[in-house]
Formats: structure tokens, sequence, C-alpha cells
């Protein structure tokens, strides 16, 4: 169950990263940066930022480029840490 929880919530952030360039190239309404941080945080970090590489999306912007992968390194050592506790 939370398998398949991380798996959509990594592809949703990741299609969302792509759908926002798309925007951007058109110069429309954007997604907030918010919903790329909210998430993150809620388990989509990996798909951001496979997101942010695919389509070179966001890289100029020093709060992705060192905050999500910072984010996965702690959301790494939580899951580390709490498979070592139960």
């Amino acid at each position: 169950m939370i398998i398949a929880y991380i798996i959509s919530v990594n592809i949703i952030g990741f299609l969302m990263m792509g759908l926002d360039k798309r925007k951007a190239k058109k110069q429309t309404y954007r997604i907030p940066e918010r919903t790329f941080w909210g998430l993150a945080i809620l388990g989509g970090a990996v798909g951001i930022l496979a997101g942010m590489k695919q389509f070179r999306h966001k890289t100029k912007h020093r709060s992705f480029t060192a905050g999500i992968p910072l984010l996965i390194i702690i959301q790494a050592a939580l899951i580390v840490w709490l498979s070592f506790m139960s």
C-alpha cells in the first residue's frame, strides 16, 4: 500500500514538472513552487528531481537544486531509521 503511494506521488511530481515546463515555454499560468515542495515533502522528491533533470526545469533555482536532493537524503535516512526501529 505504501509503495503504491510513493510510486504514485513520484509519478505525479515528475509529470507536473513536465507540465510546468511546457507552461513556462508558452508563458501561461504556472504551477506554484509551493505545490512542488508539498509533493516533495509528501514523498515525491525523487519524481521532482527526475523531472528537473529530464525537462531541465527549475535547475537555476537554488532552493530546488540544493533543497530537493537534501530532502531525498533526509527522507531516505528517515526510512532507514524507521525500518530499524520496527
